[in-house]
Protein backbone atom coordinates (compact mmCIF):
# COMPACT_ATOMS: atom_id res chain seq x y z
CA UNK A 1 0.00 0.00 0.00
CA UNK A 2 1.20 3.41 -0.55
CA UNK A 3 0.24 7.34 -0.38
CA UNK A 4 1.00 9.82 -2.24
CA UNK A 5 0.60 13.33 -2.41
CA UNK A 6 1.00 14.00 -6.22
CA UNK A 7 -2.51 13.51 -8.48
CA UNK A 8 -0.90 11.40 -10.73
CA UNK A 9 2.64 8.89 -11.71
CA UNK A 10 4.67 10.00 -14.72
CA UNK A 11 5.98 5.95 -14.61
CA UNK A 12 2.79 4.28 -14.18
CA UNK A 13 -0.89 4.24 -15.25
CA UNK A 14 -3.49 4.50 -12.59
CA UNK A 15 -7.61 4.09 -11.97
CA UNK A 16 -8.61 6.73 -10.20
CA UNK A 17 -11.31 5.19 -7.08
CA UNK A 18 -13.02 7.26 -4.54
CA UNK A 19 -12.69 9.45 -1.87
CA UNK A 20 -10.97 8.35 0.75
CA UNK A 21 -11.01 10.18 4.08
CA UNK A 22 -10.38 9.37 7.95
CA UNK A 23 -10.26 11.18 11.27
CA UNK A 24 -8.01 10.42 14.42
CA UNK A 25 -8.21 12.57 17.26
CA UNK A 26 -5.98 12.14 20.01
CA UNK A 27 -6.61 13.65 23.50
CA UNK A 28 -3.73 14.79 26.52
CA UNK A 29 -4.24 14.16 29.69
CA UNK A 30 -5.41 16.72 32.19
CA UNK A 31 -1.29 17.15 33.49
CA UNK A 32 -0.19 17.53 30.07
CA UNK A 33 -3.24 19.57 29.09
CA UNK A 34 -2.11 22.26 32.31
CA UNK A 35 1.31 22.01 31.49
CA UNK A 36 0.85 23.42 28.15
CA UNK A 37 -1.76 26.14 28.71
CA UNK A 38 1.00 27.31 31.28
CA UNK A 39 3.35 26.99 28.66
CA UNK A 40 1.28 29.20 26.15
CA UNK A 41 0.76 31.56 29.15
CA UNK A 42 4.41 32.52 29.76
CA UNK A 43 5.67 31.64 25.63
CA UNK A 44 7.68 28.95 25.07
CA UNK A 45 7.81 25.38 22.74
CA UNK A 46 4.28 23.05 23.25
CA UNK A 47 6.34 19.72 23.50
CA UNK A 48 3.59 18.10 24.60
CA UNK A 49 1.35 19.28 22.45
CA UNK A 50 3.41 18.65 19.26
CA UNK A 51 4.21 14.80 20.00
CA UNK A 52 0.44 15.28 20.50
CA UNK A 53 0.08 16.42 16.78
CA UNK A 54 2.58 13.87 15.09
CA UNK A 55 1.03 11.23 16.70
CA UNK A 56 -2.31 12.17 15.60
CA UNK A 57 -0.99 12.64 11.72
CA UNK A 58 0.89 9.41 11.60
CA UNK A 59 -2.34 7.38 13.20
CA UNK A 60 -4.64 9.24 10.41
CA UNK A 61 -2.37 8.11 7.78
CA UNK A 62 -1.92 4.88 9.19
CA UNK A 63 -6.15 4.94 9.10
CA UNK A 64 -6.11 6.32 5.84
CA UNK A 65 -3.81 3.12 4.61
CA UNK A 66 -5.55 1.02 6.13
CA UNK A 67 -9.20 1.86 4.47
CA UNK A 68 -7.88 1.95 1.27
CA UNK A 69 -6.41 -1.77 1.67
CA UNK A 70 -9.90 -2.74 3.01
CA UNK A 71 -11.50 -1.21 -0.16
CA UNK A 72 -9.32 -3.25 -2.39
CA UNK A 73 -7.15 -0.21 -3.61
CA UNK A 74 -3.49 -0.61 -4.15
CA UNK A 75 -3.00 3.09 -2.70
CA UNK A 76 -4.12 6.48 -2.52
CA UNK A 77 -2.98 9.62 -4.13
CA UNK A 78 -3.69 12.86 -3.86
CA UNK A 79 -3.48 12.76 -0.43
CA UNK A 80 -4.14 15.96 1.89
CA UNK A 81 -4.06 16.39 5.83
CA UNK A 82 -6.27 19.33 7.54
CA UNK A 83 -4.64 21.08 9.52
CA UNK A 84 -4.11 19.72 12.79
CA UNK A 85 -6.54 21.81 15.31
CA UNK A 86 -6.29 21.55 19.05
CA UNK A 87 -9.87 21.17 20.29
CA UNK A 88 -10.39 21.52 24.54
CA UNK A 89 -6.50 19.46 24.93
CA UNK A 90 -6.61 17.20 21.92
CA UNK A 91 -5.92 17.45 18.06
CA UNK A 92 -7.81 16.25 15.67
CA UNK A 93 -6.54 15.58 12.34
CA UNK A 94 -8.52 14.80 8.84
CA UNK A 95 -6.45 13.08 6.31
CA UNK A 96 -7.88 12.33 2.74
CA UNK A 97 -7.44 11.08 -1.11
CA UNK A 98 -8.24 9.49 -4.15
CA UNK A 99 -8.06 5.47 -3.95
CA UNK A 100 -6.31 4.01 -6.71
CA UNK A 101 -5.57 0.71 -8.40
CA UNK A 102 -2.61 0.06 -10.75
CA UNK A 103 -3.34 -0.61 -14.70
CA UNK A 104 -1.96 -3.39 -15.73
Amino acid sequence: MTLHTTERFSNREIEEGELISVCAVEAANIIKDVREKITNTFGGQMHKYEELSEKAISRALGKLDSRAKDLGYDGVVAVRLSHPSLVDGGVEVIAYGTGFRYIE
